[in-house]
């Protein structure tokens, strides 16, 4: 399955990979001497693209609970708290290997806990230890003050030694942006004043770079930061938003004028009550539309099947309409128009010559995914499950095979989180 502009499917298809791209796209293809990777009764496609998602906080899954002092933001603000280096290094690794596992080649990661340069080189150390491709978010601690700009000097150190520091790695630079609100939560009352002087600073900072970046407008607060965002002219093509709950027609209107890109993330955005996402009300308007995980802590797993499912089923539903939306639809949304969300379009999304091997093999060889004919992408969409995936490609290494990564030890990524989370709960609870 290319994915290409001509939703082109080749059965029996070969793909050609030399170094870091894809070099022939076709069948019968001649490489002399190249290694032969069998996809027999296998489905190839682009690699699955998250738009957004806070790798950091992995190892919090199962801490987030069902009364009010359990709730999402504060559990997580008040186990950032107890983080170290270490922490988000473990949690970073522990994310980026179950998204490679699951099919996913490239992350935005929205990193929302730096208390110092050395919280960034963790971080950055474990997405280039993993092999994935990813655009890292640089961005404030959970807790830090309204009135209290980032570390921009660290912010731009490290874009000038960016090479040196990622070596090679497929990663990218961008800013995790506070926006004019500050840090989201669903209790208003609850947050100090915005300070738009910190947000003038932040946003210039990454636009004097060329740097992407990202802003939540999600929640109780998704209206009054859109119009903030709308008032102080902080939008653009260089800009993501990140949920866009409950979005006017005429506010979609205006970010997909301005260039705007989204980021959907229907699992999280149900599970802490952000209510219904409408995704075709997005696509309708014209925006740039990527979907996301958001934290697989919060998720539930690194699932953009799930994803893709979710919303044929919210949009069917909502619609009272079988054709609400289609399985090949959403399937791009996952792959190229994810890319294209990120303007990354020439380089990622599809199978085509010139672009990069991220690619992989999902097997039908499983119980809930026999190939029994049709359409693939029904497959993918409505039965496929990360444990499907059989091969991951990343810029051209083999980063999971048969099963198995082939980068990393499972065992020991799992085996350093559950340390770190014990570490983490000793120091908040001491």
């Amino acid at each position: 399955m290319t994915m290409n502009a001509r939703g082109q499917d080749i059965a029996a298809g070969d793909v050609h990979v030399d170094g870091r791209n894809i070099v022939a796209v076709g069948t019968d293809l001649a490489a002399p001497g190249a290694q032969i990777l069998d996809g027999r009764g296998m489905i190839l496609l682009p690699g699955l693209i998250d738009a957004h998602t806070h790798l950091w906080t992995s190892q919090m899954r199962g801490h987030f609970g069902s009364t009010p002092q359990s709730t999402y933001f504060k559990v997580r603000n008040r186990l950032a708290d107890g983080y170290e280096p270490q922490d988000m290094y473990d949690g970073t690794r522990l994310g980026a290997a179950e998204a490679l596992a699951s099919g996913i080649t490239t992350v935005v990661d929205f990193c929302h806990n730096l208390r110092s340069r050395g919280f960034a080189d963790a971080c950055l150390r474990a997405l280039e230890e993993t092999g994935i491709r990813g655009r890292f978010l640089f961005g404030a601690s959970t807790r830090a003050a309204p009135g209290e700009v980032i570390d921009l000097a660290a912010l731009e150190t490290l874009h000038a030694q960016w090479a040196g520091v990622t070596d090679g790695a497929p990663l990218t630079l961008g800013l995790a942006w506070r926006g004019p609100h500050g840090i989201t939560s669903l209790d208003p009352a609850a947050r100090a004043a915005p300070v738009l002087s910190v947000a003038r600073e932040e946003f210039a900072t990454a636009r004097k770079l060329r740097i992407p970046i990202a802003v939540h407008v999600s929640g109780r607060t998704a209206k009054s930061t859109f119009d903030a965002l709308r008032e102080h002219d902080f939008l653009g093509s260089d800009v993501q938003l990140v949920h866009f709950s409950d979005a006017s027609p005429a506010d979609i209107a205006l970010a997909a004028q301005t260039g705007a890109a989204l980021a959907l993330t229907p699992l999280t955005e149900l599970r802490v009550g952000y209510g219904l996402t409408r995704l075709g009300d997005y696509l309708e308007g014209g925006m740039r539309v990527g979907l996301g995980v958001d934290s697989n802590s919060l998720a539930g797993g690194a699932n953009l099947f799930g994803v893709m499912k979710l919303f044929q089923l919210l949009e069917n539903g909502r619609r009272a309409d079988e054709l609400g939306i289609g399985a090949r639809r959403l399937l791009e949304l996952a792959t190229i128009e994810g890319a294209r969300s990120l303007g990354l379009d020439g380089e990622l999304g599809s199978i085509e010559a010139g672009k990069r091997a991220d690619l992989i093999l999902v097997s039908t060889r499983a119980l809930n995914l026999g190939n029994f004919g049709g359409d693939p992408a029904h497959l993918l969409v409505e039965a496929a499950q990360p444990a499907n995936v059989d091969t991951v490609i990343v810029d051209g290494r083999i980063l999971k095979r048969h099963g198995e990564l082939t980068a990393l030890d499972s065992a020991q990524v799992l085996r350093a989180a559950e340390a770190s989370i014990a570490g983490i709960l000793n120091r908040v609870e001491s």
